[in-house]
């Protein structure tokens, strides 16, 4: 096996070029999960679905079988690119995927159900696979010591380009669901495309890989040696006591944090009879304090600690959610989405310093693939269970609700890494 490459010969103009992929792809996750595509195949495409409530079910369960395959993939493919030293092409090659899916979308109209849920499932497919291979590159860059700072610029840029795309986006959405406008809101699916393939450039020109291809055992082809890896990977994961401490309470608490931003436009156009114009400035306002909490805890997480950090954003998760299931009006929720927002990219951006810090060079993409697995497989049952218990019940307050649940065992869990000792293991 080849050694390691040299730690950390990044330049600036790399170090931009690594956080322009969360800049573009945040148009991904803005505009098609939660602002714009979601809502639109709720009350458009599944529109005469039937009994009330079915629509939601059958997007979550969209959603979370995307998740699925993302989770099963991500291991072997991270283990693959460790071994042929290939996490640049991939991550090319499935935001290429993620991007012309995207696009596609322009072709879902009412009643395609099945069509607009497979189009998205691979687009999805594209852009978690692409964070993921982007985040791995995260320990070649920068020491341990700053990776906080650069993953919350990576976050606090990214929410840069989610402004920039709600923007783009605007005139196309703000007229609504009307029958006269439905073309142009179907439009606003490719800008999103092309604002993904635009951003990304400087990220595919100036990222480079450093990870060189290793010697395979005699007798292994390439797809042997990848599962000979993964079960090492978890063999030697016992070893690693804070780092699968942390995967369990990932799990959890990512599970409901995607629920609620997956369910967020959602629940307030129907709910609180959000429009799609009052959804794009409530997620601008909200993009704003997302940016500015993982900028400013990327600082924190450097200064006191990435585990001190994510159990503080935890703790503003709970009010959040409790405070979703009661609120009544336009006003308050906006004044809940800023500290949403806050919450959201604090924990973000920390939750992948806390990994990278755990994570020992030479193994970047296996071990961000696991972190895919943990996070991807919190992503299936999440929206299950939202969308069940709003098929139930009749109402999203009750679903919003039971992401508590998440939370709380989710901390309890947390509380037990210890940091110090998680990076010394990584260092051995």
């Amino acid at each position: 096996m080849n050694p390691p490459p040299p730690p950390f010969p990044a330049g600036r103009r790399e170090l931009w070029a690594w956080c322009f992929y969360d800049f573009a792809n945040s148009s991904f996750s803005t505009l098609i999960v939660t602002v714009a595509y979601s809502v639109y195949f709720v009350q458009v495409v599944a529109a005469d679905v039937s009994p009330p409530g079915m629509a939601e079910r059958l997007w979550f369960w969209g959603y979370a079988l995307s998740m699925l395959v993302v989770a099963l993939v991500s291991p072997v493919l991270g283990a693959l690119a460790d071994i042929r030293a290939i996490k640049r092409r991939v991550l090319i090659v499935s935001t290429l995927l993620c991007v012309f899916s995207t696009a596609l979308l322009w072709f879902v109209h009412r009643g395609d159900v099945m069509l607009g849920l497979l189009i998205f499932g691979i687009a999805n497919i594209g852009f978690d696979v692409g964070f993921v291979f982007c985040s791995a590159f995260l320990v070649e860059l920068v020491p341990p010591q700053r990776m906080g700072r650069l993953s919350g610029y990576g976050w606090g840029f990214g929410y840069a380009g989610g402004l920039l795309s709600l923007a783009l986006a605007y005139p196309f959405l703000a007229g609504g669901f009307a029958d006269t406008n439905l073309a142009s809101y179907r439009l606003s699916f490719v800008v999103t495309a092309v604002f993904f393939l635009s951003a990304t450039l400087p990220t595919f020109l100036y990222l480079h890989e450093r990870a060189q291809p290793r010697a395979l055992p005699d007798g292994l082809t390439v797809w042997r040696a990848v599962m000979r890896q993964l079960r090492d990977t978890a063999r030697r994961l016992s070893a690693y006591r804070d780092l699968r401490r942390y995967f369990i309470a990932y799990l959890l608490y990512s599970d409901a944090i995607n629920t609620v931003i997956v369910a967020s436009g959602i629940f307030a156009n129907k709910v609180l009879d959000f429009t799609p114009g009052d959804l794009i400035i409530y997620f601008l306002v909200t993009q704003i304090t997302a940016g500015l909490g993982s900028v400013g805890f990327g600082f924190v997480a450097d200064r006191m600690g990435a585990v001190r950090s994510i159990t503080v954003t935890l703790v503003l998760w709970i009010g959040v959610v409790i405070g979703a299931a009661a609120v009544q009006t336009h006003g308050q929720f906006y004044l809940l989405g800023l500290v949403a927002g806050a919450a959201l990219g604090a924990n973000q951006s920390v939750s992948r310093t806390l990994l990278g810090r755990f994570t020992p060079l030479g193994h970047q993409g296996e071990f961000f693939g696991f972190f895919s697995v943990a996070g991807k497989f919190a992503a299936i049952l999440g929206p299950i269970v939202y969308g069940e218990v709003t098929a139930w019940t009749g109402s999203q307050r009750w679903a919003v609700l039971s992401m508590t649940l998440f939370f709380l065992v989710g901390l309890a869990v947390f509380v037990g890494v210890d940091e110090r000792r998680g990076m010394a293991a990584a260092q051995e």
